[in-house]
């Protein structure tokens, strides 16, 4: 199962899996997105708000009938606001803890059970969440996105130790820059510009397929291997807060 796959690293996620033989719950809010995922690539479409205990206990209910889930794969998320922590907004907030944070902790707990089958029937079961290197270091005017990508790190951290003992496997894929069309437009309050102008200059940020790699790559890694957390950024972004705008040149002695 995949959450977020109505657009973006959850979108390309689902293509990845489903080109490499998985058969896939594609999950999100967007009904009428994910009606066009399922057609083209047969991943089986469930619209639900993560947000919402009735819509998780729907989908876990769902899922329980069709026998047992063998990976959850949580994307869902996002940013919104880029203020200082003086001016944040605290609807902001609490939205990013929501989509972060609460909707992971609703979906381990609603469907260890089935992931429990998978693990028992097949060797082994995943976890794996979609975080970002803003969970790993502070910027200034990202500290709301920071602290609830940080409470979702946390989440598999301590869920790892939670299952020790258990074949689940718990991965926490961590990306820097990705370009894709909604992140910065939804973060910046559908400014066009100044969303544009986050990736300016930036010579060949991450894409959302470059994520969907790396998370194929982890599900289909052999059973006993755990990828505990991969950090992946452009080679334009040498730290959180680092990056070179301009042609990548190799430097003159």
């Amino acid at each position: 199962m995949v959450t977020g796959a109505s657009s973006g690293i959850g979108e390309a996620a689902t293509r990845a899996l489903r080109a490499s033989g998985w058969d896939v719950v594609a999950v999100a809010r967007r009904a009428d997105r994910l009606a066009e995922l399922e057609g083209d690539t047969g991943a089986v479409a469930y619209a639900a708000d993560l947000t919402r205990q009735a819509d998780v206990d729907a989908l876990a209910e769902w899922l329980a009938s069709t026998g047992a889930v063998h990976a959850l794969v949580h994307v869902a998320g996002g940013a919104r606001g880029a203020d200082r922590v003086e001016d944040g907004r605290a609807d902001d907030w609490q939205w990013m803890f929501e989509v972060n944070v609460l909707s992971g902790q609703r979906l381990v707990a609603a469907l260890l059970p089935q992931l429990r089958q998978g693990a028992a029937s097949d060797g082994h079961a995943d976890i794996l969440f979609v975080t970002s290197t803003a969970a790993q270091n502070a910027y200034a005017g990202g500290a709301g996105y920071n602290a609830a990508k940080a409470g979702e790190s946390m989440i598999a951290h301590a869920l790892r130790l939670e299952l020790n003992g258990e074949p689940i496997r718990i991965v926490e894929v961590a990306p820097g820059m990705v370009q894709t069309p909604e992140f910065a437009l939804n973060r910046l309050g559908g400014n066009a510009d100044a969303a544009a102008a986050v990736y300016d200059g930036i010579e060949q940020p991450l894409v959302a397929d470059d994520v969907a790699d790396v998370i194929a790559y982890a599900l289909n890694a052999p059973g006993h291997v755990n990828l505990d957390l991969i950090t992946m950024r452009p080679v334009a972004q040498s730290a959180q807060y680092l990056l070179a705008r301009g042609p990548l040149r190799v430097r003159q002695a």
